[in-house]
């Protein structure tokens, strides 16, 4: 169980540190309103994976009860699929796009729901978590609902903490972003590396 567990919450937290929209979206909250918004933003996409978590939990799951062979093909689709994430990264731009022009100071509720919706609603994160979670299941012949579930917890529970150290730290992250121009090659590579390793982690 820890041999799948370790790798899967150092690939997660690399994941969370890259700089997608998600991250970018409470950064740009914590420094412009204040890193109480920028937590509540964070609870609400957090949240969001609550729906991914199930609908993996419960869609692969029943696969796996059907066919090793099609549990297999989707292991092998999401590991092409990883492999094409950091095709796609590698030929995108480095430059860190962040703009806190035109932010409106929303009230908690509106940004949480804001924060749920951007994460439920975004059908490249259903399919990143079908491509990332079969790969660690410990027992594929066991309860593999509950896997999926703590899986879930664990993605949850990192991105909550990585997003809350944003939110609070947003000023410097900024400042640091700005002073460090070379930053975004760097997270480019980052995301690079860990589609990859993930990738061939999932295959063998």
């Amino acid at each position: 169980m820890l041999e799948q567990l370790l790798p899967f919450l150092t690939a997660s937290v690399l994941l969370t540190l890259s700089p997608g929209p998600d991250i970018i979206y409470v950064l740009v909250q914590g420094m412009t309103n204040g890193w109480r918004h920028g937590f509540v933003t964070a609870l609400g996409l957090v949240t969001g994976i609550v729906v991914h978590t199930t609908l993996v939990a419960f869609g692969v799951s029943a696969v796996i009860q059907r066919s090793d062979s099609i549990f297999l093909a989707v292991k092998v689709l999401g590991a092409a699929y990883l492999f094409y994430l950091a095709y796609m990264v590698y030929k995108g731009d480095s430059t860190i796009q962040m703009s806190t022009g035109g932010v409106i100071k929303r009230t908690y509720t509106s940004l949480f729901k804001q924060g749920l919706l951007m994460n439920v609603l975004n059908p490249k994160v259903a399919i990143f978590f079908l491509a990332f979670f079969p790969g660690f299941l410990w027992e594929p012949e066991g309860n593999t609902v509950l896997q999926f579930y703590i899986l879930g917890f664990l993605f949850m529970l990192q991105a909550l903490l990585i997003f809350s150290m944003v939110a609070v730290l947003s000023g410097r992250i900024s400042r640091y972003l700005t002073s460090h121009r070379n930053s975004g090659a760097v997270f480019k590579w980052v995301q690079v590396l860990v589609f990859l390793g993930i990738g061939l982690f999932i295959l063998f």
